[in-house]
């Protein structure tokens, strides 16, 4: 993962005096011949030209098409000269459907399995694609296969084994089946009725005419990804794309596993208020029934940044294992060319206004689908010698000066260039900060000058997961003592500080099948409301686990009710034997700061109360920042300043006490000689 220089960062927001054009990336054409030619948008050009914006279009807002990109595309000839080009979408059609009656089939059933299903009839034969079930009324989850026939008596397997579903509960509905086109009258689809209760009929389904005329193939590419830390019952994923604003439509998932029933969520960070957070792009419902090699898909919205999170509810089940993720993208146009031989292409400069070229004049009379194809170059993208630059003065996002000694805890970053880069906040942060409830106000950057380092707060969605020790241990809280009749497990568990924002605990269990009442809570000592030690509760649920229950309970954990970093977990057991606890994990917000790390050592600062938020110019550059793929940097462990020493007390409680005590005997044996003279 590459971490993006100052100087590209602020080129992107800055204005700028005009200057000549400056492409960043240039590549070689090979042409079949000269002449007219045809040339397929790839995945370089769409991550280093200027971005596609993904519309729909269609009566039956079916096609997702890529318009309004590369911009700054140009095209030379061996000579140097310019050449004119074209974006000359094929000539699609609207896409239309057909409403066919239907007929059912005669239904089966043995011993092994159950099924029904249905004919339809389109009257005559057509070219199609895709057959969609949107009449079927309730919820419904089915396997089922297809076939196709244009005489109904030669069949063709079409979809040997797919899943259609419409879950309102879950806000997730799928009824739609393409498969490849051909020239067919009747469908035949089988439902699968061995798991599930029969479907009624429908009066008729929709049937999707095919497109016409030659559309690039479907681009699809391979993303990096990586397993992120998480809590028990989910399983989250770090995707880190090419490039910011690609026109992806959808996610393509490879996981092992024969049966999967999953739901899915992809987020990505987005600027809200004081600080960037998660926003939904997508969900959907990752479903498989045997076939291990068959891809999962998740629809997401176009990402305007280059990273994208994936968190898979795994339930009961064994964390997914992910082997590879891919990016489907919308329909994208061909670059139409009339070539006088080999070409280069230049691109990469946001500056540079769209191309008008007379060329245009030929748009309407344009056969694409009959042209020749030319190829980009085998070579990779090659960046084109760099042109003068207006100078950036980085002095200019660098925050005013601070004294580092009025923060009570100071740690060393790791070194490197002038990149953007983020850094992770640990537990030390959190605990020893203002934290987010007053949005980090406290906890700055420092350069080796004294300078403060512009910081943007990230929210993950990930949660900071911290192991937590499960101790049995015998109470002190009066009612937490043992009682005839009534078995209680007692178990402490540590916190790593005191101070830490609102968390959660989450708990598991080996055991299967049980119910028990759970709380989570403080013991107290005696104070002015209570003679005897006693507990504070903070949160209560019952736990249940059966064969459609996970064996995980996340109880909210509410550390602004007691400074005390040993939590008390009390397991009512009923008549059983005691519930086996064979984890304990502590589930904090994760955070990290993105910031332009200097050249020069600098250190992450905190624990000054007093502190007001900072604001940094740094906030202009806000969406430039999220729209880059960051590498995490390295703090060193913490350290107290002079500021973190306690000041030494004028005198200790005890002897407050003893003083006050005897002030108030001479008090009163001032008063009481008082009251002898007047009488």
């Amino acid at each position: 993962m590459t971490a993006l220089p100052l100087a590209m960062i602020v080129t992107a927001v800055l204005a700028q005096a005009p200057a000549a054009s400056t492409p960043r990336y240039e590549r070689a054409i090979a042409v079949a011949s000269p002449g007219p030619q045809r040339i397929a948008i790839d995945l370089p050009l769409l991550a280093g030209a200027a971005p596609f914006t993904i519309v729909r279009r269609g009566g039956d807002l079916q096609r997702l098409v890529a318009e309004g990109g590369l911009s700054d595309l140009r095209l030379f000839a061996a000579d140097g000269r310019e050449v004119p080009y074209l974006l000359v979408y094929p000539p699609l059609r609207d896409r239309r459907w057909l409403r066919a009656p239907v007929q059912p089939i005669a239904p089966t059933e043995n011993a092994k399995e159950k099924r029904s299903g249905f004919e339809a009839d389109l009257g005559s034969a057509h070219s199609v694609d895709a057959i969609d079930l949107r009449r079927v009324t309730g919820a419904f989850m089915k396997r089922f296969s297809l076939e196709a026939s244009a005489d109904r008596e030669h069949w063709t397997q079409v979809i040997s084994e797919g899943t259609l579903f419409d879950l309102p509960d879950r806000q997730l509905r799928e009824t739609q089946a393409d498969f490849a086109p051909g020239t067919y009258r009747y469908l035949r689809l089988t439902w699968d009725d061995t798991r599930s209760a029969r479907l009624p009929l429908v009066a008729d389904v929709h049937v999707r005419l095919a497109e016409t005329g030659a559309a690039p193939p479907p681009l699809s590419a391979p993303l990096r990804f990586e397993r992120r830390p998480s809590e028990p019952g989910r399983s989250r994923y770090h995707v880190t794309l090419p490039g910011s604003h690609l026109p992806i439509t959808a996610l393509r998932l490879d996981a092992a596993g024969t049966y999967l029933f999953r739901g899915v969520t992809v987020t990505e960070p987005r600027l809200a208020a004081w600080q960037a957070a998660p926003m939904v792009v997508g969900n959907g419902l990752l479903v498989r029934d045997h076939s291990s090699s068959s891809a999962l898909r998740v629809s997401i919205n176009q990402p305007s940044q280059a990273e994208l999170d994936i968190v898979v509810e795994d339930g009961d089940n064994p964390p997914l294992d992910l082997r590879n993720v891919a990016a489907e993208f919308a329909e994208l146009p061909w670059i139409y060319v009339e070539a006088p031989g080999p070409l280069v292409a230049r691109y990469g400069d946001a500056r540079l206004p769209r191309p008008r070229y007379d060329l245009e004049a030929a748009r309407h009379s344009l056969q694409i689908d009959s042209l020749l194809e030319a190829h980009w170059a085998s070579a990779p993208v090659e960046p084109v010698s760099e042109a003068p630059r207006p100078r950036i003065d980085p002095g200019a996002f660098t925050g005013g000066p601070l004294d580092p000694s009025t923060f009570r805890y100071a740690r060393e970053i790791a070194v490197g260039g002038n990149e953007l880069v983020a850094l992770p906040l640990d537990a030390a942060v959190l605990a020893h900060s203002v934290g987010p409830v007053r949005e980090f106000a406290d906890v700055r950057i420092v350069d080796s000058n004294g300078r403060q380092v512009p910081r943007l707060v990230e929210q993950r969605p990930e949660p900071l997961v911290i192991p937590l020790q499960v101790d049995a241990t015998r109470p002190v809280a009066a009612e937490l003592q043992p009682h005839a009749g009534r078995q209680r497990s007692i178990y402490r568990l540590t916190l790593p500080y005191s101070g830490l924002p609102d968390a959660r605990v989450a708990l598991s269990t080996s055991a299967s099948v049980f119910e028990r009442r759970v709380a989570l809570g403080y013991e107290r000592p005696v104070d002015r409301s209570h003679r005897d030690p006693w507990f504070l509760s903070i949160a209560a649920a019952d736990w249940v686990r059966s064969p459609d229950a996970p064996g995980v309970l996340t109880l909210p954990l509410s550390t602004g009710v007691s400074d005390a970093t040993q939590l008390t977990l009390v397991v009512d057991e009923g008549d059983n034997s005691a519930l086996p606890i064979s984890s304990a994990q502590l589930l904090l917000p994760s955070y990290r700061l993105r910031f332009v790390r200097p050249s020069s050592p600098a250190r992450l600062v905190y624990g000054s109360p007093a502190a007001d938020r900072p604001r940094y110019d740094l906030a202009l550059l806000a969406p430039t920042m999220l729209s880059v793929a960051v590498t995490d940097v390295s703090v060193a462990p913490e350290a107290a300043t002079q500021a973190a020493a306690p000041a030494e007390a004028l005198i200790s409680p005890r002897m407050f006490w003893v003083v006050l005590g005897t002030a108030v005997v001479a008090l009163l044996g001032v008063l009481a000689r008082l009251l002898r003279k007047t009488t």
